[in-house]
């Protein structure tokens, strides 16, 4: 791994408003490359929208997906990292030559190439399937990077399997914070007033970012996903309403120890910036620890146990109960 600068980026989308979502990525580019910086990382679906999509019909999802990598969206990507020599990561929704939608993350390299991911655990729309298979791949940078989106990064499997694929960076773009759990100790909801009210209650609505519902629900298990893999991550997010939802924003790049480089604490549209030590990387406890594991005693890791569910009908278990 070579030594580079990278940047995470939280910002307020514009549900259905593409061309005005792009502006506000080739801004955050042009600011990044005064940094010199070499990889900018944008929020999952950023270019589409988030949450307002689970109540679209299917021509109205259709209508805001776009071919990878040959759709407008992708193109912009590409001439932004071709022009400022600079590896981009952002969201969007994908629609196949056959037809079928994807929850997809695009990372456009400076020599033109397109990666794309293919969300493993998609549940924003009953008309959007779920991707199969892991994204790593390798930068003119000298640097390996994974993909991870959103609900992805809470499978733990999902994150050893990208490191065993060489993975050196994982990029974990989000659409989190503020949302309605099932469970009693995860995230709740962020009071949508705050936000409106937000120049007012500056305080309030900066101590529940920080708190349980948005930081504080990160440190229970980001960190460890960077640590135990020996990655690097770099975690973007969306930040205010999200439809009636209120994304935390907390923008962060964490070294393979777990430990936060930099983070935001803005409760509005922000870059933070930071250098990738590969030094960190060869040597971190996650690496060690992989080269002790023993496959052979693995197998339950692959064998279904019959309580596996579609990852839409866990998500929003305690909506439809009640």
């Amino acid at each position: 791994m070579k030594h580079i600068k990278v940047a995470s980026v939280q910002f307020q989308h514009d549900p259905g408003n593409k061309s005005g979502n792009l502006k506000t990525i080739v801004s955050f580019v042009e600011q990044a490359a005064t940094s010199k910086v070499d990889l900018i990382v944008f929020p999952e679906m950023c270019i589409t929208g988030y949450w307002h999509v689970r109540n679209l019909k299917e021509q109205e999802v259709r209508q805001l997906a776009e071919p990878v990598p040959s759709g407008p969206s992708t193109k912009v990507l590409v001439d932004l990292a071709t022009k400022y020599n600079m590896t981009i990561g952002a969201g969007l929704i994908e629609v196949t030559e056959e037809g079928i939608l994807y929850n997809t993350y695009v990372v456009a390299l400076q020599d033109g190439t397109v990666h794309f991911h293919r969300k493993l655990h998609t549940f924003i729309s009953a008309y959007m399937n779920s991707g199969d298979s892991y994204t790593v791949f390798d930068t003119p940078h000298g640097v390996r990077i994974g993909i991870l989106t959103c609900y992805d990064n809470n499978i733990g499997e999902n994150a050893r399997i990208t490191a065993l694929m060489g993975a050196e960076v994982l990029l974990a773009p989000h659409q989190t914070g503020g949302c309605d759990s099932a469970s009693p100790q995860g995230m709740k909801p962020v009071d949508v007033t705050l936000w409106e009210e937000r120049s007012s209650r500056e305080d309030e609505l900066r101590a529940e970012f920080q708190g349980p519902k948005g930081r504080g629900w990160l440190m229970r298990w980001l960190p460890a996903r960077a640590h135990d893999n020996g990655m690097f991550l770099i975690f973007s997010n969306g930040v205010g309403r999200d439809d009636n939802e209120v994304r935390t924003g907390n923008a962060m790049i964490l070294d393979p120890y777990g430990e936060i480089l930099v983070e935001s604490k803005a409760i509005e549209n922000d870059m933070v910036i930071a250098e990738l030590d590969p030094t960190y990387f060869s040597s971190s406890t996650g690496r060690r620890w992989m080269k002790t594991r023993r496959p052979e005693l693995y197998d339950l890791l692959t064998t279904k146990t019959g309580i596996e569910q579609d990852t839409r009908t866990v998500r929003f278990s305690h909506e439809l109960s009640q």
